[in-house]
């Protein structure tokens, strides 16, 4: 990439403001510590450190015996000064040893004097700060040319009689001129110079007070003739060697001496350019021979490279990636970017951030022209800015989500780069602000470049969050870093975003106990407060109905008291003394649809649901279960279905009627009449139910003395069918546990389901007949079976007892273990135990649920009948139950009602 080389340098200059005068200021005279001199070849170099600094102002005076002379920057050039500074307020001065106000002693002796004074802004101060240095130099060529940063210089011996190549090329022009002057009388002339004619091409003739008007620097030593020439005046003019555009100045002097006139033609040309940057890289070509200053074949003495003004050896290039080569047409140069010499100074163009690379080489050469051996030193100081590069600073996300804190790094910036503010999702804060919350952090590093950390708590208002899953938080933290260069003052910002996500949302949860007729419920929040809506049963809880349920509220808890007769309760079983109702709560966040909790309370509470009285009348009460939804309890009717209830609501239907009417049977037990009748639906209507839902059959039953002084009315009407009893129907008199193990003396509660069970661990069913204490009945299980859901009748099904007896096709057969009596045992015909070894259901290799229910049809057997089928399946003895032709079980003609029951889920963990 080639680029234009532009001399945009800190000029020596006086800054002071335009048509503005100087205020009075104090002097204070500092030592000169931080200033260091040194000779370098024809020069004399002034270092000063970091006295640029921002809001400082720098003024330097050349010391000409007692008087100091402000050097401006048209002053500088003529007399041999120049200046460089860097962003960092470290700053070169040069001086010319050849300059206007430097003590020449016979060429080779200088001392040179500077005052610097240096003006703080908002101040009265002013530090000044004298310096002396005296600088040996002796190895002075025939012709010295220099290409400083801000004119050409070229010194020539005077003792060099020869003419020079460029006289020689003009012969006629100098012959016109002594022509033009054949009148002049040396005797009238003080000596030195007297006239110089430019050539650009055309000869532009001055007297030297013309010349100082000017702009040039003219002037002679003990022994040589010094001419200067700012860059691009009007006799100075381009031109194109070997591809590299340079300036170029010449002039013939003329001046007088106690011998008489004498003509001097003196030429320097400088490049301004022939720099090209490609791959991190500063290419620098000068031409190999300088065609302008060049009339015959020349021989290169000496090749030198430095940097600002000084050589450097073959080592110190090595050190520093640098090379010098020569091609046929060019000296090459090359330098990385980057390197120790040179510095970087941020730009913001269009509000991006950029980077320029400021260096400094140094060519000189000697060289012998080979006609006249006549030596020229040629000496280039030359700074080479690179077009501006985007930079790009790293942003490195050192978050780690578990502590809590967004940690962005951001850099590397130059020095000359100030963090101005930072604008967040909520507004814009200062860099002070974002201090003052402990949020910002600056690291710089030796060279001046600095890092920003910035340190933001997840929990901090300035951080967006959202839940994309129930137990996940997305933390998105948007930033826009503001800047300022300085001390342009031009801003330019960063933007970016970083995000992290973290498993840390605490979920609500619910709890609760019972009384003898209340639900306490207590609902814990979660880490997001009361981000969700609650529902009991199917309904939601609004403020009308936590009214209704007494609800109490602070920032952390809410706490609910239902009847257990509230309609948001469901009734699952009931007996003659207690209904067994369940609450179900559910947490629920509305904008996602997501279930945070589910609760589900079941309590036994106390219900007397049959009442006898002695003067023969019954009364009884049924409920509607959970397991019948669309039951109507005022369709509800005793055998007799003229029999209704002579109360009843949505919940309830109350009976009351006599023994001896609506269908009531009775049947002698020893001393005792037991009088029952059913409270069913009417079947024969189908509208009454679903067809998937199962038969609702209540059977109410009273006791009765035989040699009871009570009265009891007695229907003499003859009996079709000899009476049988009929303990129960459903669920309402037989359970179903499941013991902790074979001794079946403990059992899971409501509260342990799911059970937690291995794959093939046994587990222990009892199936009871409850309230009943009659030798003469023995429970049978008829079928058993397991499913995936708990609706007995869904697919896919896999039998565990079927016809009585264990399933033979079971890899794993049911067992059957034998009940005793003991404590809880009165009647052991009425228990039937067995175990089953836990299995999955599998579909294509693959589990398809982690739960199974176990389900039951259990029947009641009069043992009175005495034909040997009421039994259990022998399977222990060998001996099956008997089957009719093709495989049909032959029916138990003395079985009574049939019960449903199901226990579950028991939910199966898998080991490898």
């Amino acid at each position: 990439m080639k680029i234009h080389l532009c001399f945009v340098l800190w000029i020596l200059m006086a800054v002071v403001v335009a048509g503005q005068a100087k205020p009075h200021r104090k002097t204070n005279n500092q030592p000169n510590a931080d200033i260091k001199s040194d000779c370098a070849g024809s020069h004399m170099t002034l270092t000063l450190d970091e006295v640029l600094a921002v809001g400082n102002q720098l003024e330097i005076e050349a010391t000409n015996g007692s008087e100091h002379i402000l050097l401006t920057p048209g002053l500088a050039a003529k007399c041999g000064y120049s200046m460089e500074s860097d962003p960092w307020g470290n700053t070169r001065i040069y001086t010319s040893l050849m300059g206007c106000y430097v003590d020449n002693t016979d060429d080779q002796f200088f001392k040179i004097g500077l005052r610097l004074k240096m003006y703080s802004d908002g101040t009265s101060d002013v530090v000044t700060r004298d310096v002396t240095k005296t600088c040996s130099y002796s190895a002075w060529a025939s012709q010295e040319i220099v290409c400083d940063r801000n004119y050409m210089e070229i010194s020539k011996d005077l003792g060099q009689r020869d003419a020079s190549p460029h006289t020689k090329g003009h012969a006629g022009n100098i012959k016109d001129d002594l022509t033009n002057n054949a009148m002049l009388n040396v005797n009238d002339t003080a000596y030195g110079i007297w006239k110089m004619t430019f050539y650009t091409p055309e000869p532009t003739v001055m007297m030297l007070d013309e010349v100082h008007e000017a702009g040039y620097g003219a002037m002679t030593s003990p022994n040589r003739l010094v001419v200067r020439s700012p860059y691009n005046t009007a006799q100075t003019y381009s031109e194109d060697v070997a591809g590299v555009p340079m300036e170029v100045v010449k002039v013939g002097t003329y001046f007088t001496t106690p011998q008489g006139l004498r003509i001097v033609d003196l030429m320097a040309a400088c490049p301004t350019g022939g720099v090209t940057v490609n791959d991190g890289k500063i290419s620098w070509n000068i031409p190999r021979y300088i065609t302008p200053l060049l009339t015959g074949r020349v021989k290169i003495q000496e090749m030198h490279m430095g940097i600002n003004g000084k050589r450097l050896d073959k080592a110190q290039m090595a050190s520093r990636g640098y090379t010098l080569s020569s091609t046929e047409y060019h000296l090459v140069i090359e330098l990385p970017i980057g390197s120790p010499d040179g510095h970087f100074k941020s730009h913001a163009p269009d509000y991006q951030y950029h980077l320029s690379y400021t260096v400094e080489p140094m060519l000189e050469l000697l060289w012998i022209a080979k006609d006249t051996q006549s030596d020229t030193r040629y000496k280039v100081l030359f700074p080479i800015t690179t077009p501006l590069m985007p930079w790009y600073p790293d942003i490195a996300d050192e978050t780690i989500p578990e502590e809590g804190v967004f940690k962005v790094k951001f850099g590397t910036l130059l020095h000359d780069v100030n963090l101005v503010n930072i604008t967040f999702s909520t507004g814009v804060l200062s860099a002070a602000e974002c201090n003052a919350k402990g949020f910002l952090h600056e690291q710089q590093y030796s060279n001046g470049s600095k890092v920003y950390l910035l340190q933001v708590p997840f929990s901090d208002d300035v951080v967006l969050k959202h839940n994309p899953e129930p137990l996940l938080t997305a933390y998105f933290l948007p930033l826009t870093y503001g800047f300022m260069v300085m001390p342009e003052e031009t801003p330019f910002s960063y933007s970016l975003a970083v995000d992290a996500s973290l498993n840390d949302v605490v979920l609500p949860s619910v709890f609760g106990t019972c009384d003898d007729a209340t639900f306490f419920i207590t609902v814990k929040y979660g880490s997001q407060g009361r981000n969700f809506v609650t529902m009991l049963g199917t309904q939601m809880l609004t403020p009308e109905l936590g009214r209704v349920y007494g609800q109490t509220e602070n920032g952390t808890h809410l706490s609910l008291s239902l009847p257990y007769t509230s309609l948001d309760v469901a009734f699952e079983l009931f007996d003659t003394a207690s209904v067994k109702a369940r609450l179900d709560v559910l947490l629920w966040e509305p904008i996602n649809n997501w279930s945070l909790s589910e609760f589900s309370l079941a309590c036994n509470f106390p219900l007397t649901t049959t009442k006898c009285y002695s003067n023969g009348t019954m009364t009884a009460l049924s409920v509607k279960l959970e397991s019948v939804p669309n039951l109507v309890p005022h369709q509800l009717t005793l055998r007799d279905k003229s029999c209704k209830p002579y109360f009843s609501d949505d919940r309830f239907a109350h009976f009351s009627f006599n023994v001896n009417a609506c269908g009531t049977s009775r049947v002698f037990f020893g001393n005792y009449l037991l009088y029952e009748n059913d409270i069913s639906l009417d079947y024969s209507a189908k509208a009454f139910t679903s067809p998937v839902e199962p038969d609702f059959r209540h059977t109410a039953s009273c006791y009765y003395l035989v040699n009871d002084m009570a009265t009891l009315e007695f229907d003499n009407k003859p009996l079709v069918n000899i009476p049988s009893a009929e303990i129960g129907t459903g669920q309402l008199m037989v359970e179903m546990r499941l013991a902790l193990d074979e001794s079946y003396k403990l059992f899971y509660q409501a509260q342990d389901y799911p059970v937690q069970k291995f794959l093939r661990q046994p587990a222990y069913f009892e199936v009871a007949l409850l309230h009943s204490a009659n030798p003469q009945l023995e429970l049978i299980l008829d079928n058993c079976w397991a499913t995936l859901q708990e609706e007995r009748t869904s697919l896919p099904r896999w039998d565990i007892i079927v016809d009585g007896c264990e399933n033979l096709e079971d890899r794993y057969i049911t067992i059957f273990h034998p009940v005793v009596s003991d404590q809880r045992v009165v009647v052991p015909s009425l228990f039937k135990r067995f175990s089953v070894k836990v299995f999955s259901f599998v579909k294509d290799k693959e589990v398809l649920k982690d739960e199974i229910y176990v389900h039951c049809d259990a029947v009641i057997c009069d043992l009175n009948a005495g034909n040997g089928v009421c039994s259990q399946c022998r399977g222990s003895t060998g001996v099956r139950q008997p089957v009719a032709a093709k495989g049909r079980r032959v029916q138990r003609s003395t079985t009574l009602h049939k019960w449903q029951i199901s226990s579950g889920p028991v939910r199966i963990n898998f080991l490898k």
